[in-house]
């Protein structure tokens, strides 16, 4: 049996994520083991979004994550990395020097990516182990700065689209209502006309923690009347009852109302009435993608 050990660094807008997977391969079948998770809860959006570059205090605490994240995979003999940043990286004036610095302080290639690819190495996860050729989904991925959305139908891919949509650019003002009826709404019903009965898939952290806390068994959708009711309850209740009642992180305490927000418009604009939440994300898609598509 050949055994891998690989990592992926995801630099969201809400937070950064170092994953370690170790690989299991006997010559049929394939497995990923999640070896560690690791989050950083910083925050580059509220700085990104608002003054397009990061605030010296949080670009400190960035690289002091990084330096941890090479250590970590030092430790546990990891054999290859990617480091990927999104949406609150894409919109700094000064990414490149930021880039530079921290490649030379603490040793880690860090890559800034599209959200198209973005949403194609999410694609290389199990998710299409919950894809029915027989029905049409409609892929959803709330992230800090950005949505992507993916429309499938027939096991193929019909069209993506990113939005400028997401919880912290929410949270800070900068988007809200005006902007899912202005530019979300609209694609959903001009891509989505004709089309059968739409299920959602969501990924993102937020959507994982409410599918959590449902207690709702794996692989068992939940339904826009249970997602708009938590909505409705998280969005009474102060960012203190959140943490006292249900035993919230700070840092999401604060973007679950704004991350059900998007669920829900999306599911009210496309007429769907469940979606799926297999427990993916963009580092698991970047550690599947290392091991496709290179020779370990």
């Amino acid at each position: 049996m050949k055994i891998t050990k690989l990592a992926a660094i995801d630099v969201g807008s809400n937070a950064m994520r170092l994953l370690v997977n170790t690989i299991y391969d006997d010559g049929q079948n394939v497995t990923f083991n999640k070896t560690s998770l690791v989050r950083a809860p910083i925050r580059l959006g509220e700085d990104a979004f608002s003054d397009n570059k990061i605030s010296e205090e949080n670009l400190q605490r960035m690289q002091k994550a990084m330096k941890a994240f090479r250590l970590l995979m030092d430790v546990h003999g990891v054999q290859d990395y990617r480091a990927y940043a999104t949406s609150a990286m894409r919109e700094l004036k000064n990414s490149k020097a930021i880039l530079k610095k921290i490649q030379k302080n603490t040793d880690v290639n860090l890559e800034i990516i599209d959200g198209e690819k973005e949403g194609n190495i999410i694609f290389e996860t199990e998710l299409k182990e919950y894809v029915n050729d027989e029905k049409t989904y409609l892929y959803v991925d709330v992230g800090g700065g950005s949505t992507e959305c993916t429309l499938l139908a027939h096991g193929k891919v019909l069209v993506t689209q990113s939005f400028k949509v997401g919880t912290v650019r929410w949270l800070e003002g900068i988007v809200g209502e005006d902007y899912m009826n202005q530019e979300v709404k609209p694609w959903i019903y001009e891509n989505c006309r004709g089309l059968d009965e739409i299920e959602l898939i969501g990924s993102g952290g937020n959507i994982n923690h409410i599918f959590k806390q449902s207690q709702a068994k794996p692989g068992k959708p939940l339904s826009y009347v249970y997602l708009n009711k938590q909505r409705n309850i998280l969005k009474s209740l102060s960012f203190e009852d959140r943490l006292r009642i249900y035993n919230m992180k700070q840092d999401r305490a604060d973007v679950v109302v704004p991350a059900l927000e998007i669920y829900c418009g999306i599911m009210k604009f496309a007429q769907s009435r469940r979606i799926h939440v297999p427990k993916i994300g963009l580092a698991d898609g970047m550690i599947q993608w290392m091991y496709h598509h290179n020779q370990y």
